[in-house]
């Protein structure tokens, strides 16, 4: 992602305050792109396992993110005309959906919901595909999931993929038209955190499409070194909606999220093993009073 530099430095010389409510129509200095569209939140979050709609609702404005995600077989968005709808409180004329596979183990079954999930929301193309191999672990099943996405980008669906942290199996995907990338931190809903950024960071480093991290997110630290490896944004939504207070720990990640971006922007100092540096200067400092003595007996 290209930087307006002469923005970042008037922001840091404190002559403009970029924010994060800004309308896509405003100069921004690092936005987020997906399949061609500008996005100011680099949070993604989903929209299960809240207590009821209206508790989703608040997390989700505290949250400040701009896609959401929707489970189409377990989520309401029209489907049960009889039922609470999910768009009465989180319309799309203010969100972006992506409508999810959760819960999807094979291709014809992934396959066949995002095409429902078209038919719902008046050919809505962008579109998270996730096949999960196991119902104990939710590891994502990486030779259903290729075939499902090259059926999927066929038929021109913009396909942000759920995927494990394999550098090769992301490239593939990247190659095959997917618009970003999406592997998991740890397994989805355990909390652990980033359990691998060594692949991780392959994956980053040779990625040409958005590289977002998708599971095991527990608290805000793990969103924050998320985006200090250089990751484009990260999706949640266990993190968010099991915690005691989930709309606090909505705002707590917003700003771990973009405070780990600001970081990733700015450049970390490099690590230096066995080799302190003072933060004060030390040249004119007043010798301490052993050397002072010795100075003195030498005259």
């Amino acid at each position: 992602m290209a930087i307006n530099l002469k923005l970042w430095l008037l922001w840091v010389e404190g002559k403009t305050v970029p924010t994060t409510n800004r309308s896509h129509s405003q100069e921004s200095m690092d936005n987020l792109v997906i399949a061609g569209k500008t996005y100011t939140s680099r949070l993604l979050v989903g929209t299960g396992k809240y207590k009821d709609f209206n508790e989703t609702r608040m997390a989700i404005e505290a949250s400040g993110a701009e896609i959401i995600t929707v489970a189409i077989r377990r989520t309401n968005i029209g489907q049960n005309a009889n039922e609470p709808n999910l768009l009465d409180v989180l319309p799309p004329s203010r969100y972006t959906l992506l409508p999810n596979t959760a819960g999807c183990y094979t291709v014809d079954d992934a396959v066949r919901t995002l095409r429902l999930a078209r038919e719902l929301l008046d050919g809505h193309s962008l579109v998270k595909l996730e096949v999960l191999g196991d119902p104990r672990t939710l590891y994502p099943n990486m030779v259903e999931t290729l075939k499902a996405a090259e059926i999927l980008i066929k038929e021109d669906f913009q396909v942000m993929v759920y995927t494990s942290d394999d550098p090769i199996i992301a490239k593939q995907l990247e190659e095959m038209g997917c618009v970003a990338v999406m592997p998991l931190a740890s397994l989805i809903g355990s909390g652990m955190g980033i359990l691998n950024p060594w692949n991780l960071q392959i994956i980053i480093d040779n990625a040409k499409i958005p590289v977002l991290v998708d599971a095991g997110v527990g608290t805000a630290s793990d969103a924050t070194i998320a985006m200090e490896l250089g990751c484009d944004g990260v999706l949640m939504n266990t993190a968010i909606a099991a915690a005691t207070n989930p709309v606090l720990m909505a705002s707590a990640m917003k700003k771990a999220v973009e405070s780990g971006r600001e970081a990733f922007l700015a450049g970390r100092m490099p690590k230096k093993l066995y080799s302190a540096s003072p933060s004060s200067p030390v040249d004119g400092v007043i010798a301490p009073a052993s050397d002072a003595a010795t100075r003195k007996a030498a005259q």
